[in-house]
């Protein structure tokens, strides 16, 4: 295979490959949450929200402490996201008059070939930025309600609502994490479409590792999650809420 070909069929494979175990992730996250720690967390902050919500005078405090965490967290990766975006495409602008490409680069090393990687590059952190704003959005909503002082009638309705909005918040946050996975490996692209490819594979590697948990883990959120449902209310029957 020529040189200047490897890229239409390594880099595509590279995508295909996080696309994939992506898409099993998302199925195993609806139909086996227990087996993710995304699903696990789910199900945590479903039951801290009702817990937060039964003594807002007392937890109030707390829960604002937490959702600020996690409001910073998201501000400091999308101020990363969009600084990074912004030097891309100023590099792009300075680069583009010049034809001196690295000479140890193996694959396409034309100038539309660094031109694709760049813009596919900014495009990504860009999304990143987007989906991380929209994470702000939805906690700093759920501060809001954290701290709404829910009558008994209420109780029942108001928790759900709450860790909805801050299920979605922690689901954009995690979308815009993985799109700054993504932006990785298309900078390595720029090196060339061989460690493009190596990263992806590495990338989901990693991921598998970090999304997936054991037997003990599962065992003791679910010890966790039973013996709270008991004490916080005699008829917590109410079905997880999908993110």
């Amino acid at each position: 295979m020529e040189e200047r070909y490897l890229d239409l069929v390594l880099v595509p494979l590279g995508l295909l490959l996080q696309a994939a175990y992506n898409i099993c992730l998302l199925y195993t996250v609806k139909n086996h949450p227990d087996r993710t720690v995304i699903g696990l967390d789910r199900m945590v902050r479903q039951h801290w929200v009702k817990t937060m919500m039964q003594a807002p005078v007392t937890n109030g405090v707390l829960a604002l402490q937490t959702v600020r965490n996690s409001i910073m967290a998201s501000t400091v990766l999308a101020t990363t996201a969009i600084s990074l975006a912004t030097a891309v495409s100023a590099f792009l602008r300075d680069s583009s008059s010049s034809s001196s490409f690295s000479p140890f680069v193996y694959g396409n090393t034309s100038a539309t070939a660094y031109s694709v990687k760049y813009l596919s590059i900014s495009f990504c952190l860009f999304t990143a930025f987007l989906l991380l704003v929209q994470s702000i959005r939805y906690y700093s909503h759920a501060g809001f309600l954290l701290t709404h002082a829910a009558t008994a009638a209420e109780l029942e309705v108001e928790p759900a609502y709450v860790a909805w909005g801050l299920n979605r918040g922690t689901v954009f946050w995690s979308m815009g994490l993985r799109a700054f996975y993504l932006s990785s490996t298309l900078f390595l692209w720029i090196f060339g479409p061989i460690p493009m490819l190596a990263s992806s594979v590495a990338i989901c590697a990693a991921l598998y590792f970090l999304d997936s948990t054991s037997a003990f883990t599962r065992k003791y959120h679910q010890s966790i999650i039973v013996k709270h449902s008991s004490l916080i209310t005699p008829h917590s029957d109410a079905s997880p809420i999908a993110v």
